[in-house]
Formats: structure tokens, sequence, C-alpha cells
């Protein structure tokens, strides 16, 4: 077997940190080396291609979920933590993932939490899952969070799914006008223009624009390419800052059937996050910060802060909630029962499991509802087109009459 470089960090015993470079064939064979040395390890990386696994794998929400309810199933067998994630990894397909779980079972063997081992990896396993975790550890509560957290991501990965399978007919109709007019523009209307200019009289206005527009494309096309580049670009600079972040969040929820659809998604993912991260043992204002964070909407994790703030400063739950204008009336009235009768993970999940099936209905429904406005905005583009260019030809049919 073919050795890699892997460079790592430990603690002698002193309690020094130190670091190097070795070769090795396996992660697990690193850290048995570097143990040996009289070392404790805190973070190994493999240098074969820069970066664990290659630089083309990836690790989905699926292959998350997958692993986390192999784990909790080992948890609960009550297998060695270290061996059981060997077994897991010799199993693994994704060569990112694989790698990752070595390496975690080689921090574990070397006395490291399944926390601080877990965090090495914080850009795969991501804020929550870690924090969960780590309360989980704490409060030995590993094996019910576990199973919480791997149902939660195949939820997770089920509704995203669901809603990309959904845009899928809208996304392709959308491409081929685009493709359509395009041609039209570089093929069709010259032809016309050449055929009119020839005449010698004036062109109605949508024509005069129409071949204007074919001359920018023809001409200028890789400036077209470029400033729809730059719009995407722009887009996605604006949403990264969090003021033009929380302004685009409202203008989509002003849109009708995307505003449903959004806040749908967003109040079962918060519900989920929250009964879970409350169930391992997290106290209420962590679990509202990292559930409202990891919400992905705006317009939500606002009302969220709001509300932790208000938690803090001594205000109950099912109070403060009356204030957050984002949360449907079901989902709070349901989490303040869940406060009340101590039974806030299982409330939690009734909202997730109903707002689950309002998001599922909803998607299965995308397409009729699109269809017949896609239908009378393809109408539309091309009648327009069309009267563009054939209305000189109808007027110089009456001249000619």
């Amino acid at each position: 077997m073919s050795q890699i470089s892997f460079r790592y960090k430990a603690i002698d015993h002193r309690g020094a940190k130190t670091k190097g470079v070795l070769r090795a064939a396996t992660a697990n064979e690193a850290y048995r080396r570097i143990s040996a040395a009289g070392l404790k390890p805190l973070k190994l990386t493999a240098q074969r291609s820069g970066r664990i696994g290659g630089r083309s794998a990836s690790v989905g929400t699926r292959d998350l979920a997958h692993l986390t309810y192999q784990f909790g199933v080992l948890m609960e067998a009550r297998i060695p933590i270290a061996d059981g994630l060997r077994s897991i990894s010799e199993q693994e397909t994704n060569p990112k993932l694989r790698a990752v779980i070595e390496e975690v079972a080689g921090q574990i063997e070397a006395g490291n939490s399944v926390t601080d081992s877990l965090n090495q990896h914080r850009d795969v396993f991501g804020e929550v899952y870690i924090e969960t975790i780590r309360a989980a550890e704490t409060s030995g509560n590993m094996v019910k969070v576990l199973a919480r957290l791997a149902e939660m991501l195949e939820r997770q990965y089920e509704s995203n799914k669901n809603i990309k399978g959904a845009m899928i007919y809208p996304a392709c109709v959308v491409i081929a006008m685009v493709l359509a007019v395009t041609f039209l523009l570089i093929f069709v209307v010259p032809q016309f223009a050449r055929l009119y200019s020839s005449r010698g009289f004036d062109l109605p206005l949508p024509t005069q624009i129409l071949i204007g527009a074919s001359s920018v494309v023809r001409s200028y096309w890789h400036v077209v390419i470029a400033g729809g580049a730059g719009i995407v670009w722009g887009i996605r600079r604006l949403w990264r800052a969090p003021t033009q972040k929380y302004r685009i969040d409202g203008w989509l929820h002003k849109i009708p059937v995307l505003r449903d659809l959004l806040r749908g998604v967003a109040v079962s993912r918060f519900a989920h996050l929250f009964g879970v991260t409350l169930q391992s043992g997290l106290g209420l204002i962590e679990a509202l910060e990292l559930s409202g964070n990891a919400s992905g909407r705006p317009l939500l994790q606002a009302d969220v802060q709001k509300m932790r703030d208000q938690v803090k400063q001594g205000g109950r739950l099912a109070d403060v909630m009356l204030a957050c204008a984002y949360l449907p009336g079901f989902a709070r009235r349901m989490i303040a029962a869940g406060e009340e009768a101590a039974e806030m993970p299982k409330m939690c999940e009734i909202v997730a499991r109903h707002y689950d099936s309002e998001v599922g209905h909803l998607t299965k429904n995308l397409p009729t509802i699109l269809e017949p406005i896609m239908i009378v905005g393809l109408a539309g583009v091309f009648l327009v087109v069309a009267l563009a260019i054939f209305l000189p030809m109808w007027e110089m049919g009456t001249l000619m009459g």
C-alpha cells in the first residue's frame, strides 16, 4: 500500500504543543506512530491532495445521516467507539468521509473525546451537529440524540431533494425559452432586418427594439455573458451582507407560493433542531441560538434572536414567542404547550412533522401551480417577438394594397 504524507499537531509529555510531518499508509497507522512516540495527537491532515479524501469528494446530508444512524446503532450495542467507527469506515464509499471517520477513530483511540475529535472537521459536520453531540456526550444521552439527528438529517435530505425535483420542470422551461429567444435574435431577426432595411420605410417601435437587441447580442455577446455573470455575482455578494440578506429575504417572502414554501422549510428545520438540541441537554438559550442560526432564513433568525434576548432577561418562552411573527400560530401554540407540560422535544417533533407534510404537499403541487404562469409567460414572450417581426410585413402589405 502506498504511503501518504500526514501533517500533525500534538502535545508532548510536558504539555507543550509540537507539530511535524510523517508518512504512513493510513490515518490509523499515523496515529499509532504518533502515540508510540509519547505524543498526544490533536490534529492530523493528509497531504496527498491538499484535502482529506481528495478534491473531488464531498460529504452530503444523506452521507451524514447514514453515518449518524450507524454510529447510534453501534453506541446502543455498546461497541467501543473507535472500533465501531473503523468498521463504518471500511464500508463507507465516500472517500472523503471515509478518511474523516478514520481520523476521528484515531483521535478517539488516542484519548480525545468524541466532540473534540469531530471538532477537527467542523467543515464536514457543522456547528449545530458538533454542539449537539457535545451536549449529548456531557449529559450521557448520546444514543437517543444520534437517532434523532439521523432522522432529522434524512428528512432534510428528502425535503431538499423534493424541492429540487419540483424545480427541474420550471427550470427546463425557462432555459428552453431563453435558448429559443437567443436563437431568434441571432439567426432569424437579422434576416428580417435586412429585408425591412431594403424597403426603406419606418419600422414600428417594437421591431426597432427587437432589431437593436439582436445587434447587441450578436456584436457584444461576451459583454452580455459577462453582465449576466456579474449580476449573479452581485446578488450572491448582497446575500452575504446581513442587512441586504434580510432585505432580500423580505422580498422573497412577498411572493405568495414561494413565501409558504420558504416558511414551511424554515419552521420545520427550526423545530427539528430545537427539539434535538433540547433533548441533547443544551440549555434553552443555547438551543434557541443554534436552531435559529441554522434555520437558513434571515427573517426567522432575527425573530429568534429577539426571543433569545428576552428569555435571557427572564421571560417565559410562551410569552416571548408571541412577538415572533415568522412562526405560525400552530407552531407557537404547540411549543408553548410543550413548555407547560415539560415535553418540548416531543412537541417540536410534532411541529416539524406537520410542516414537513405541508412542504411535501407544496412541492408536489408546485409544477401544477407554476404551469399556468409559465404558459402565460411563454405565450407573452413569443407573442411580443412575433408581433415585432411580422407587424412591418402587415404594414407593407397594407401599403402595397
